[in-house]
């Protein structure tokens, strides 16, 4: 291998113990070899109550052998309507064990988005839950669309005993009936067998497991084509980040699993390690933290206005976080404001990494242990080759010492879009993924995040990053939470405005942070204002929305 800074312009790879191959493996043989290994140890934890590996294998068997009998068969598609409950296990991985292809959907879809997606993927089955906020959408689509059938569980079916009888006494109304219809099955009718599915073979390499939607930064989400060894790779690069393998694996699991990075990092990565998931149905900052304490969790994957909520929180101070080890910053920039006050509060490491849906999940991160570099986005993971190129034309390499397109080849990486081949066109070029984002490499293969390239703001012909002026923002005493857009400007094109949100307590304008600001900044970097909000928008998954900013102003 050529030395690190020989090739750190044209392309990185960890040295040593990471330049290594994930043999060829599928999500089925994947979660039948941790099951076997483990099958008394607990694999969830919903609400208090536990699931061994044992558990929801017979659930996963007794699913494909249901999807079976209704007439699923290898390369159908199996839609995935649902929370971070039990039956998404269950669902998950019976639909992969028998070939079908799993589609993950947000429950927080409307109608229309939920449909589209229904029909772009020809989804024939779905699978929910009676929540009034899942199950009037879902028969909506059902009756509206293509989808053939419904598969409806309840959150009863998998709660404790106490638990569940509370539920029936004083949550009924966050539950609809399921209607009694032909194309209406209830989970409990479709897991009622042995668990005897047919064999399906599997070619990981080929087969596509999964149809991951895109976030749709720009345009209509598009399904990224994920193959078995694609998730299954990159759960094994993932769980290789740890350097005590031994370690006791428990992980919170707010994160929702229709979304890549908690199905990469909480989902397969755990089954792979043979861990325990804390499974918790949706974000709420005392409830993950009572979760912590409950369970003695060692893991707490997150988005960065996850951690600040928890910073916020009256309870964190009480609470004893003792048995974190480490948690995983995804989705967006982490401030090192946010890092160092939650490390500080927690004695937990917090690492950032990066990543993307087209990769699975899960590009790099910085080390849980060893040197860890703030602002930075880490390393490749192992078997992961990154490179920049010219950001205007990715034959090219680069300009030495300038930043580039970063752009990311290893076996995580997607097959392609479903339906979609111009736009596999736009994205992978000559064995490497297209990310869209600028970035700079530096001789020990930490990589740095300048922008997206759809974000620069054109100021006179002069590029501006809105990410190196929300980095300037955070270190502002009052500022929470910062978005930068280009808004349109008769002389110049464009130019930076910034909208911000305020600590709690803090009552700063934003004429104040301005003057604060523009100092500090180059000509053509200097904003024209800075508007306060109450909020900043945020996607399903708690990021800070930038589309939804534009949509909001008209830009």
């Amino acid at each position: 291998m050529v030395s690190i800074p020989d090739i750190w312009r044209d392309s990185f790879q960890h040295p040593g113990l990471w330049d290594r191959s994930y043999p060829p493996l599928s999500v089925p043989q994947m979660f039948a070899e941790s099951a076997a290994a483990h099958p008394d140890a607990y694999l969830a934890d919903f609400m208090g109550r536990k699931f061994s590996y044992a558990d929801v294998r017979l659930g996963v068997n007794r699913v494909a052998r249901g999807l079976q009998q209704l007439g699923v068969k290898k390369g159908d598609r199996v839609g995935l309507f649902l929370p971070n409950v039990p039956h998404y296990l269950a669902a998950y991985y019976g639909a992969m064990k028998i070939g079908a292809i799993a589609v993950n959907f947000s429950p927080l879809y409307t109608v229309e988005e939920l449909a589209h997606q229904v029909e772009d993927s020809g989804t024939k089955i779905l699978v929910t839950l009676s929540a009034s906020a899942l199950l009037p959408t879902a028969l909506k689509v059902l009756d509206n669309s293509s989808l053939e059938k419904l598969v409806v569980g309840t959150v009863v079916e998998a709660l404790p005993m106490a638990k569940s009888l509370l539920f029936r006494m004083f949550q009924r109304d966050q539950y609809v009936d399921v209607p009694k219809r032909r194309d209406v099955i209830p989970f409990a009718e479709l897991v009622d067998n042995k668990g005897d599915c047919d064999k399906v073979p599997i070619d990981p390499r080929k087969d596509i497991a999964l149809i991951q939607y895109t976030g749709g930064t720009t345009g209509t989400p598009k399904g990224a084509m994920l193959t078995h060894q694609n998730i299954t790779a990159n759960a094994r690069q993932t769980n290789d980040l740890d350097p005590d393998q031994q370690a006791e694996d428990r992980i919170i699991g707010v994160l929702p699993f229709f979304h890549v990075f908690a199905n990469t990092t909480v989902l397969n990565r755990t089954v792979v390690r043979g861990g325990e998931i804390i499974m918790l149905p949706r974000w709420n900052a005392a409830q993950t933290l009572k979760a912590i304490e409950r369970t003695r969790a060692t893991a707490l994957p997150g988005v960065p206005t996850m951690y600040t909520a928890l910073l916020d929180h009256p309870r964190t101070a009480k609470t004893d976080f003792s048995s974190l080890r480490v948690c995983i910053s995804g989705g967006a920039p982490l401030p090192l404001e946010t890092k160092t006050k939650f490390e500080t509060a927690t004695g937990a490491k917090l690492v950032e990494g990066y990543g993307l849906t087209e990769a699975s999940g899960v590009v790099s991160t910085n080390p849980y242990e060893g040197e860890d570099r703030p602002g930075s986005i880490g390393q490749p993971l192992a078997g992961t080759i990154v490179k920049l190129v010219d950001k205007e034309d990715p034959s090219e390499p680069a300009t030495e010492g300038e930043p580039g397109e970063i752009l990311v080849a290893g076996p995580q990486v997607m097959l392609g879009y479903w339906n979609r081949p111009d736009a596999d066109e736009k994205v992978l070029h000559d064995g490497f993924l297209r990310t869209g984002d600028v970035g700079k490499i530096d001789a020990d293969g930490y990589i740095y995040i300048v922008d997206r390239l759809k974000d620069m703001i054109a100021v006179s012909g002069y590029k501006v990053f809105p990410s190196q002026i929300e980095q300037i923002l955070y270190k502002h005493p009052a500022v929470k939470e910062a978005i930068v857009l280009g808004v349109p400007d008769d002389y110049t094109g464009e130019k930076p405005k910034a909208f911000v949100s305020l600590q709690t307590g803090s009552e700063t304008a934003g004429t104040e942070i301005l003057e604060w600001l523009n100092p500090q900044l180059g000509k053509h970097e200097q904003v024209v204002a800075v508007e306060v909000r109450t909020d900043l928008p945020k996607t399903m998954v708690g990021k800070l929305d930038r589309k939804a900013l534009r949509a909001e102003e008209g830009v």
